[in-house]
């Protein structure tokens, strides 16, 4: 080993300085080559933290990176936070118990802030009203084809006089994701989400944008069309029921997949009211009742206030016989008499009042249509043949489907049922796996492949090939094949050297060891030993020169 560090020596020393230092520099660069070849293999892949964040979010999050030890890097174009790809979902993690990103919207965590002393109450109103608005920003945010939400309250101060009030109104300013949007469904539960969130807020008064400035939501909605819509859904949900009902009776019996159903509810979603008051002759009960009577009777008796009226003699009056004066009266005639009676009586009769309100959404008429694939059995050779139901099959399954729809043939249901050959559905393929190239795991080891192939290329195809060339230039320069160099003053070659020539680089010269002859004589034999074509080579130059 420490032969062949000195031959390489010499080697080195053999060439120019030019040459030495284009191969210093050469080396130089095939190492550094090599360690950042080593460095990039070793670099860990990096992804986006969080995409779209603030400064201020991004000035946390690194902060929080900081003190969590985790790596991370900040992207010089876009100032995006990365780090490693390994530890993506550990990172979020922690951020996300720190509370970050934070976002541009503040919820009732502003409310935690401490108050300045002497803070107004128009302050703190206002600062609610945000809290607020941040809260619902954040719900709305969470759907799931919403990417972010803005929402503005104007909520007017309540006032003592009941004429002076107004309502609360709100707006909506919704961010979508890309290619996505809002049904009607989806757009009215933000609306009664935003209502019912805030006192005195009715759905009408509330107004819902998207990005592109389209108007979702109009602060006038047709409670009509509403109520349409919500009928249309029942009438709907009910024709579905019934098919899956029929289906999941028929599968069974024909197959799986082989019934097509089909249901068309005619649905009544009249509102009628009756209020009726009726009365039963048969059961009247006493309710008060009241009599009087009254009794009088004419006497010829004088009455009456005493005077001259009083004294009047009866009419058709008889003088008694003196001898009868003072004697015994004689018995009164019998006087008339007047009587009269009077009675009143209440009956009260057995009264029934009824409110009824009628049913909506009831059943007019149903019509029903059924497609059933031909049956499936095995012929004599054990081959699956498709055959046609036979009517009486038919007739079975209609009967199952009136019996399972409650069909009524008094308000007009119809059931129809044929059958029909299904047309078999094209195959569909499987999602082919991600191939080899996708997994994540492969660019990894594929950039430490590059990297160790990039390593052992400049090792084995640039550093020793140059170490074997000067290795065989310091050898060849040590001891050169086929000739003798004896040492000269000054180090200078003697008379007695040889060399290879014939278009080779400056032959190699070797100093002849001391010694006598017979020595000299076993070194030309070991060297002719060795390499016998350089040798051959020498000698055929000396005879073209002395030729």
């Amino acid at each position: 080993m420490a032969l062949v560090k000195a031959e390489t020596a010499q080697g080195f020393q053999s060439l120019p300085a030019l040459r030495q230092i284009g191969l210093m520099v050469g080396l130089a660069a095939s190492v550094a080559l090599g360690v950042a070849v080593v460095l990039w293999s070793q670099q860990p892949d990096y992804s986006p933290l969080y995409a779209n964040l603030s400064s201020k979010d991004a000035g946390q999050v690194v902060d929080a990176l900081q003190k969590s030890g985790i790596q991370f890097k900040v992207e010089e174009g876009s100032g995006a936070v990365l780090v490693e790809s390994s530890k993506l979902q550990h990172a979020r993690m922690e951020l996300a118990k720190e509370g970050l990103p934070e976002g541009s919207a503040m919820g009732f965590e502003m409310l935690q802030k401490e108050q300045g002393f002497g803070t107004s109450q128009f302050i703190e109103t206002a600062r609610y009203q945000r809290a607020l608005e941040g809260e619902l920003g954040r719900t709305i945010a969470t759907l799931r084809n919403v990417e972010n939400a803005r929402v503005h309250l104007a909520i007017p101060k309540r006032s003592v006089f009941l004429r002076d009030r107004s309502s609360p109104t709100a707006s909506v300013m919704i961010d979508l994701y890309s290619g996505r949007s809002l049904d009607e469904e989806q757009v009215a539960a933000i609306v009664h989400l935003v209502s019912s969130s805030v006192p005195h807020l009715k759905p009408d008064d509330i107004t819902v944008v998207d990005q592109g400035g389209k108007l979702l939501s109009s602060g006038s909605t047709d409670k009509g069309m509403a109520q349409t819509s919500t009928q249309f859904s029942y009438n709907r949900k009910l024709e579905s029921t019934y098919a899956d009902r029929i289906r999941r009776l028929l599968e069974p019996m024909v197959g799986s997949g082989r019934v097509k159903a089909s249901v068309n509810a005619d649905l009544d979603f009249t509102i009628t009211e009756r209020t009726q008051e009726s009365f039963n002759p048969d059961l009247p009960a006493l309710r008060s009742e009241q009599t009087s009577k009254d009794t009088s009777s004419r006497s010829s008796a004088a009455s009456g206030i005493p005077g001259a009226l009083s004294n009047q003699p009866p009419e058709n009056g008889q003088l008694q016989p003196p001898g009868q004066a003072g004697g015994a009266t004689p018995a009164p005639a019998s006087e008339p008499q007047n009587s009269s009676s009077r009675s009143v009586r209440n009956y009260e009769l057995d009264k029934t009042v009824s409110h009824t309100k009628l049913a909506t959404g009831t059943v007019r008429r149903l019509s029903i249509a059924v497609v059933i694939d031909d049956k499936q059995e095995l012929n004599d050779s054990d081959e699956l043949v498709s055959k046609p139901w036979a009517e009486e099959q038919l007739t079975r399954f209609t009967a199952l489907v009136k019996e399972a729809v409650g069909f009524d043939a008094a308000r007009g249901d119809t059931v129809n049922i044929i059958n029909s050959s299904f047309i078999p559905a094209p195959k569909v393929e499987a999602i082919p796996e991600p191939s080899l190239l996708e997994q994540p795991w492969v660019w990894s080891a594929a950039k430490q492949a590059l990297g160790a192939i990039g390593v052992l290329f400049l090792i084995f195809g640039v550093l020793k090939p140059i170490m074997r060339t000067l290795a065989e230039k310091g050898a060849q320069a040590a001891t050169a094949p086929g000739g003798l160099v004896p040492a000269a003053a000054g180090g200078a070659p003697g008379e007695d050297q040889l060399n290879l020539s014939g278009g080779a680089p400056p032959p190699a010269r070797l100093q002849a060891p001391g010694g006598g002859y017979e020595q000299h004589l076993d070194t030309a034999r070991g060297i002719v030993r060795d390499d016998p074509k350089r040798v051959a080579q020498v000698v055929k130059n000396w005879v073209g020169e002395d030729g």
